[in-house]
């Protein structure tokens, strides 16, 4: 039988800690002992659970996540969680088994999971049979907030020079994530990308030609460089 990896979750914006819960939840080899939203409460924790690895964002009021980790005990292993790159380097400084960028994907979150379990020989490795495809929503950072973005909510994605718009029934939402990370996230048999700006969904569009998508009575152009796969695909439905 595999050891359970129990787990403590430590932030200070509640959208982040349910991103991690779901996370840690797909995993059977995973207790959540608590979701903390301070540090100060994460240790009365730590004072009373054996917890083996800490989910930890660095940024956070009164003591950082930094600041915190180093008066962890060393048999508790970190994974640092941010919405900034420039703590990577120090991070990593404090021996941490991973450094996750928000908003983090499940498919992330198994590597970091799965790294801490190669420096645990005596932890048996998790086999996950979940695809991230089976997911059926992403999260994304947009207005020092994550917002939670359902797949059949998406009409269309458009990215705008440094930033990205989507689409969906009822709200456009900006967030400075790239489209092709997003592209990654997305159910490929529902999803395709018929411009370097521009990714649909397939059930959303109204009508096509070899020029455009229409969704919502806005064209939207198919470059020539998607051309073929487009029309390909459109023509399956």
């Amino acid at each position: 039988m595999c050891e359970v990896i129990k787990c403590l979750v430590v932030d200070d914006e509640k959208i982040a800690r349910v991103v991690l819960e779901e996370h840690i939840s797909k995993l059977d080899n995973l207790k959540l002992v608590a979701s903390c939203n301070n540090a100060l409460e994460a240790f009365k924790w730590m004072s009373t659970e054996s917890i083996d690895v800490v989910f930890l964002d660095i940024n956070m009021p009164e003591i950082s996540g930094l600041d915190f980790a180093k008066t962890i005990n060393h048999d508790i292993k970190i994974v640092f969680t941010t919405a900034y790159r420039d703590y990577a380097v120090e991070g990593f400084d404090l021996k941490a088994v991973d450094y996750l960028l928000k908003p983090i994907a499940f498919d992330r979150f198994l590597q970091a999971v799965n790294k801490y379990q190669n420096e645990n020989k005596t932890i048996t490795p998790i086999v996950s049979n979940i695809e991230p495809e089976q997911s059926e929503f992403f999260f994304v950072r947009s207005d020092r907030k994550m917002i939670r973005i359902n797949f059949d909510d998406i009409q269309y994605i458009e990215s705008l020079s440094d930033y990205v718009r989507i689409h969906t029934i009822t709200q456009n939402v900006v967030t400075r994530e790239t489209i092709t990370n997003l592209e990654a996230k997305l159910p490929q048999k529902e999803f395709i990308r018929i411009h370097r700006s521009y990714i649909v969904a397939i059930k959303k569009i109204d009508t096509f030609t070899n020029e455009y998508v229409e969704i919502n009575k806005k064209m939207l152009p198919i470059s020539r460089g998607y051309k073929q796969d487009v029309l390909n695909r459109l023509e399956e439905h």
